[in-house]
């Protein structure tokens, strides 16, 4: 039964990139001359990458576009089932040998000009977890046209790939795209970043490669898992704190990262791909981005947060791709018209980096979608015309699924990934969207010309959620360094440069603005009772008062069940006003005009102090009949100069 649930659910849950049966392969194009633009390099940026609210930055400042393309392979090509060695159990006949394609056809540099030709800056480069502890090398013929790789594993070819890239000047964005060396994305035990290995597991192998490429700063970020989707009996989630909860296994992951390797990688964190079964009647659904705007990551290292998402015509936001058998009444991308389609897109991802001034404001990058050079249906065609047409209106970072792909078998038949923007015959001649004949070309051309804001992105305030609904969430380096500072409370710390705004009355949440007030070189101070309030400075009367001392500001909280149980502050920089007011929110919100931050604690009473105030204290009650959380804050006024 176990073996029939897995075969009727692979047929209902092709969610991914690619996973539709091939259509048949176009003839192979007639050779085309090599691009005039094949000499440029991409335009001049200086590592390392960050984030200035909805805009990815280089060390300048400068607005960086990603302008990508997944060059797969590493990730594995073996479909699951047949012999390994038959080109044909392998996607669209292509076997990868576990490393990126082409390597057997072209020579790294031929590539790398086709891809200045395309007008990319960048790449994500899929691989598994497999794939770095392989140790047998790959066959000769797996890198026949690069023979200088011969005798390698599949992680030193990586590492060649890598190095060639960022040596042309393109940006390499990482990524772990499978568990097992094997075509992605059904039910192929690849599922969850933990299916077939432990999240602490794969959080090592996470430190283990950012540490190896630490030292080449155009490898600029770690996307942390590819199309986190139901396996054949569990959905993931975000944030219900069990093992399935995607949302804190990435915030651990992406901590370990910027802390234990580089702190300098931007941290790509995917919404979920796909939860629940495709049945009409049942709940089933493509979630994308959409939790984040009640639960936000707030990182060890501020300005390094990138959002992702994945978007194909013959999927939907409630369609999971499927035809036939386990196909839904639900709308594809593709039925929709342009206005529908671009309300869904906002719905389900853009609205995090159209949003500004909130706790999950960050860039989105839309790092797949794609469609084949041989597809005819009117319907499709339109949906990419508006894909591409949104992405240039939107002025989004994308990424093209996939890079590279065959155009004919080894023995020379026509064959190959007709979805890839640069086929290769066995020969290493190329077709594809560089040249005459292919449909996609205009589009594309359109979307990699269209402007987009260049130069100078000035720093904006930022805002980040603190949550302890299942743990401690410490975001600060120079807390975590001091040890912990209240032993068996939930505790939450702002990230360092920040300082607390705001708590809610339940639930545990916090918001932290960006701040400049802490004094060099740490220090802090736990508060556990009233020494700190001064005589006649009684600001919450009847009420415990977990007051800074002078010249300190709050940077954090703890909680047992709802009890406050301390307050952490942190000594500033300049001198601070001795005069302030109280804020109460135990019977309402009470926050300012604007929604500064966002909504940070959904259907919780939240308090918060003006963007030109300090938060100096925490006042709660134990009192019979009231809750002991947090019920006011002590707002004083920001010194000025």
């Amino acid at each position: 039964m176990k073996s029939l649930v897995r075969v009727v659910l692979s047929v209902l849950l092709p969610v991914a990139a690619g996973v539709l049966p091939a259509a048949a392969p176009a003839p192979a194009a007639v050779p085309a001359a090599r691009p005039a633009a094949a000499s440029a390099d991409p335009a001049p940026w200086t590592p390392p990458l960050s984030t200035r609210g909805r805009y990815i930055v280089d060390a300048a400042g400068n607005r960086f576009r990603l302008r990508s393309g997944n060059w797969d392979g590493a990730q594995g090509s073996w479909n699951g089932s047949g012999d390994i060695a038959d080109p044909a159990t392998h996607h669209a006949g292509q076997d990868s040998h576990g490393i990126p394609l082409g390597l057997d056809r072209v020579p790294l540099p031929v590539l790398l000009d086709d891809f200045r030709a395309l007008g990319l800056n960048s790449v994500r480069l899929p691989f598994s977890n497999e794939m770095l502890h392989t140790t047998a090398p790959v066959p000769d013929a797996a890198v026949a046209a690069n023979p200088a790789l011969r005798g390698r594993t599949p992680l030193q070819v990586y590492d060649a790939v890598v190095t060639a890239l960022t040596g042309a000047g393109f940006a390499v964005i990482l990524n772990n795209h499978t568990g097992t060396t094997r075509w992605c994305c059904g039910l192929d035990g690849n599922e969850r970043w933990n299916s077939t290995r432990s999240t602490a597991q794969w959080a090592d192998d996470w430190v283990f490669l950012a540490r190896r490429y630490r030292d080449n700063p155009r490898v600029v970020g770690a996307d942390l898992y590819n199309e986190v989707r139901r396996d054949t009996w569990d959905d993931p989630n975000w944030g219900l704190g069990d093992g399935h909860d995607w949302q804190a296994a990435a915030q651990d992951a992406a901590d370990r990262i910027l802390a234990e390797a580089n702190p300098d990688l931007l941290i790509v964190i995917e919404g979920i791909n796909w939860t629940g079964i495709p049945a009409d009647g049942l709940p089933h659904g493509r979630p994308a981005l959409t939790p984040v705007r009640a639960l936000s990551h707030t990182l060890v290292v501020s300005n390094k947060l990138v959002y992702s998402a994945h978007f194909y015509g013959y999927t939907g936001p409630h369609h999971s791709g499927a035809t036939g058998l386990g196909e839904t009444h639900d709308l594809r991308y593709q039925d929709m018209n342009r206005a529908q389609l671009e309300q869904t897109l906002y719905d389900q991802a853009f609205f995090v980096s159209a949003e500004t001034g909130a706790h999950f404001t960050a860039p989105v990058w839309i790092s797949e979608f794609g469609i084949g050079a041989d597809e005819t249906g009117a319907a499709p065609r339109a949906w990419f015309q508006n894909m591409t047409g949104y992405l240039a209106s939107s002025d989004a970072d994308f990424a093209y699924w996939p890079l590279v792909g065959w155009s004919t078998t080894a023995q020379g038949a026509p064959g190959g990934d007709t979805w890839a923007m640069l086929r290769y015959d066995a020969a290493g001649r190329r077709s594809g969207i560089l040249d005459a004949g292919d449909w996609r070309t205009a589009p594309w051309t359109a979307l990699a010309a269209a402007p987009g804001r260049t130069g100078p992105v000035p720093a904006t305030p930022a805002w980040y959620q603190l949550a302890t609904d299942h743990r401690d969430q410490n975001a600060s380096l120079v807390t975590r360094a001091s040890g912990d500072w209240d032993g068996g409370a939930r505790k939450a710390v702002c990230p360092d440069g920040a300082r607390l705004a705001g708590l809610s009355h339940t639930g545990g949440r916090g918001l932290c603005s960006t701040s400049d007030l802490r004094a060099p070189g740490g220090g802090q101070t736990v508060v556990r009772d009233e020494s700190y309030v001064p005589p006649g400075g009684d600001w919450a009367g009847g009420y415990t008062k977990l007051q800074c001392p002078a010249g300190q500001f709050l940077i954090g909280y703890a909680l047992r069940g709802e009890r406050v149980s301390s307050a952490l502050c942190a000594p500033a920089r300049v001198p601070l006003a001795g005069a302030g007011r109280t804020v109460w929110f135990d019977r309402g919100d009470a926050r300012p005009a604007g929604n500064p931050g966002a909504d940070y604690a959904q259907g919780h009473y939240k308090g918060q102090c003006l963007p030109t105030e300090y938060a100096a204290g925490i006042a709660f009650t134990a009192r019979a009949g009231f809750r002991p959380s947090p019920a006011s804050l002590l707002c004083r006024a920001l010194p000025t100069g």
